[in-house]
């Protein structure tokens, strides 16, 4: 024999060896349930006997069940033909036999001899003979087709050896060529359901440097979850790098498990810092949850797990021994906690000058569609510093902000004792004091001073007037004289100033000395609800505060710390609108990153009440920051988890590009019927209807290629 011969003998009695070691990991005969009858390529019929069914533990509706012609004792498979392989059954509901119609006739005259004998039942000794029990005991079962496992050679290993492959259909069928029928036992139900596609782990590899999975829980068939099915130690787990710059949703009914598993979610995604193999590497994934209940800030009764330990998410730093808090986990919210003394308050100093946009868009984001008109003037105002260079632009942008400054005074915000306020070259001395002689008589006018046609306002003005000559007035006196300066530029003394300004000045430039940005701020000091509509974010205003929540937020995201926002206290719109701009900060740095040709940070955000922010129907406004991030979020190495009671309430097209899929209990069949469309959801109609218990998801994940009903973990911080 050849060297060649001799190597290729030893490569097929290699691959021989390992058919047979994958077929006895997944075939037991002490398993065999029945006979493949009736088959198509979507759905097939199966055979069984009573004894058989009660064997092997009875065959619960969704159970997995596997067909194959192979049989494992073979020392002589040839993974190559078309017979070597399983095809992947979920059993549906039961079929009729062609004797079914003869064998219920039988059972029907059976039972009426011993109708109202309690002691006695049709099918006992003495009432049914044997052959005829026997006969009786078959019944057909309808499964779903879900794909075909096989083997194969790996192309990349270039050793021959054979691997398992998935494929979500099956290729070819006969229909007059037998199949048996086997339920897989624990470990071979644990191979299965963990299947993932070699190729899957490769990329998480070179894209993340890890193929780390973690425990989600336990395979769990159906509500009634008897011991015997020998199937509730048979784990099951996920890949965490799965979730990284996907979306995934969590839906269900209140109080059926959706915080549960978002805990431990978040908590799969946390460990990927601590690799269980060396060859994985560690990676510290920052998240962030925006936390409107406060269930994941602080400690609750539905966390306590009997023994005066809760299990709150702030504490998952607590799994590693020798780990401090700060480094892992750090919690904000608007006002403080009692039981969280080290949470971050997000406050700003709205005064200062680099936090003057920033405020003004916290105030923006807290007002509500369809307000007046003049708040909505007063959105359009931006403070962004002209060129130092153009005294003029100068002149007016320095004059905008003490109006802003003396709104927010007026509103209620505490000045920093610090703060620095001048009107030094602000205001004109013509308005002030007016052109008593002018060289056409069309311009003269009298100043705020000496205004002498509106006697009844004549000291009002004058009083404003000498306000802004002081060189450094109180923000309260300023925002008065500026309400002030608002009712005098509707008089024509003001107007015949502007005209003087724009035409007959020496050196005119043509523009008003009141620009539009100005005139839209003293709208909002003049009007009575104007600093009553802005007082609302006063929460977030810190007179001592020099740095901006959203980029320590963000910086702590960058670190990989997991960041918890508690929004349960404070009014909706304030959380609202600084969940809003603590995500445009984080969408439009790693955007700029992106941009930059670098590679963004990787973060995961986690939305409870989707609804609440999320579009639903054919709502995709493309300046909504939560629209962008669902749809552009992927390229920006942003993840999101987003979490609500109803299918329908999520804007189709975000439902379309989600990745993974955690389903409890819905109780209409609207919500299931939306849920229908995506996978393999329909096989599970009925059932997530019907299964109320807490913890009972059907799982869906971008390395699963189909459904898994699951009986997820407790979190527990002390695991």
């Amino acid at each position: 024999m050849t060297l060649e011969k001799k190597l290729a003998q030893e490569l097929k009695n290699m691959q021989i060896k390992d058919a047979q070691t994958w077929f006895e990991k997944i075939v037991q005969k002490d398993q065999y349930v029945g006979e493949l009858y009736s088959i198509n390529y979507e759905n097939a019929k199966v055979q069984i006997h009573d004894n058989e069914r009660k064997k092997v533990g009875g065959i619960p509706s969704l159970s997995f069940l596997i067909a194959t012609r192979v049989d494992p004792d073979d020392a002589d498979i040839d993974f190559k033909t078309e017979d070597s392989s399983f095809i992947l059954l979920r059993v549906m509901d039961a079929a009729q036999l062609p004797n079914s119609s003869e064998a219920e006739r039988i059972r029907v005259e059976t039972a009426q001899r011993v109708s109202g004998e309690t002691d006695r039942h049709w099918d006992g000794e003495g009432i049914m003979d044997t052959k005829t029990r026997v006969y009786l005991g078959y019944a057909g079962v309808q499964c779903r087709i879900i794909g075909t496992f096989y083997l194969d050679v790996s192309a990349e290993e270039q050793n021959g050896q054979l691997y398992l492959k998935f494929g979500s259909d099956i290729s070819n069928f006969y229909p007059n060529r037998g199949l048996k029928v086997y339920k897989p036992n624990a470990k071979a139900l644990e191979l299965i359901v963990n299947y993932t596609d070699p190729s899957n782990r490769q990329e998480h590899i070179k894209k993340y440097g890890t193929s780390e999975n973690v425990k989600l829980g336990f395979i769990r068939y159906a509500s009634t979850n008897r011991k015997f099915q020998n199937i509730d130690d048979v784990p099951v787990y996920m890949y965490p790098a799965d979730l990284l710059s996907q979306k995934s949703a969590l839906f269900g009914m209140t109080r059926t498990g959706k915080s549960n598993t978002t805990k431990i979610i978040a908590k799969s995604v946390y460990e990927l810092r601590y690799p269980a193999q060396p060859e994985d590497k560690a990676l510290q994934i920052g998240q962030i949850i925006f936390d409107p209940n406060g269930e994941y800030a602080n400690e609750n009764v539905q966390d306590a797990d009997g023994m005066n330990n809760p299990n709150a998410l702030k504490n998952i730093w607590k799994i590693r021994a020798g780990k401090n808090k700060s480094d892992e986990v750090v919690t904000y919210g608007i006002t403080s906690h009692p039981n969280d003394p080290e949470r971050n308050r997000m406050l700003i100093n709205f005064y200062l000058e680099e936090n003057l946009q920033i405020g003004k868009e916290i105030i923006d984001n807290s007002f509500k569609k369809g307000e007046s008109k003049f708040i909505e003037n007063f959105q359009q105002v931006e403070f962004i510093a002209p060129d130092a260079v153009d005294r003029s632009a100068m002149t007016r942008y320095n004059r905008r902000v003490l109006a802003y400054r003396a709104l927010l005074a007026k509103a209620g915000f505490p000045v920093p004792a610090d703060l620095t306020i001048t009107t030094t070259g602000l205001f004109s001395n013509e308005l002030i004091n007016g052109r008593p002689s002018a060289r056409n008589a069309s311009t003269r006018f009298d100043g705020m001073l000496n205004v002498q046609r509106d006697p009844d306002n004549a000291d009002k003005f004058a009083a404003a007037a000498r306000v802004f000559q002081t060189a450094s007035p109180s923000l309260h006196s300023l925002a008065t004289a500026f309400a002030t300066l608002s009712d005098y530029m509707k008089t024509a003394e003001y107007k015949a100033f502007e005209r003087w300004y724009v035409d007959d000045r020496p050196n005119p430039s043509g523009d008003n000395w009141a620009d539009e940005n100005f005139v839209k701020i003293l709208e909002m000091v003049s009007r009575s609800n104007g600093p009553k509509q802005i007082a609302k974010v006063i929460e977030n205003h810190s007179p001592t505060r020099s740095s901006d929540y959203a980029e320590d937020i963000y910086n702590d995201l960058k670190n990989g710390k997991l960041v918890i926002i508690d929004q349960s206290s404070g009014e909706p719109e304030i959380n609202q609108a600084t969940a809003e701009r603590v995500m445009w900060h984080i969408f439009r740095a790693n955007q700029k990153l992106f941009r930059e040709g670098q590679t963004p940070t990787e973060i995961i955000i986690y939305i409870e009440e989707a609804h609440n922010l999320l579009p639903s129907g054919s709502d995709l406004d493309l300046k909504d920051v939560w629209v962008r991030t669902a749809k552009e979020g992927a390229k920006y190495c942003l993840g999101m988890v987003y979490a609500t009671q109803e299918v329908s309430s999520i804007q189709k097209n975000i439902l379309k590009n989600t990745a993974n899929w955690f389903i409890s209990h819905l109780n209409n069949t609207d919500e299931t019927r939306e849920l229908c469309k995506y996978y393999d959801f329909v096989d599970f109609d009925l059932s997530i209807r019907r299964a109320q218990d807490k913890g009972f998801l059907r799982v869906k994940t971008l390395s699963n290629p189909f459904v898994i009903p699951v009986q997820v973990d407790k979190f527990d911080v002390t695991v």
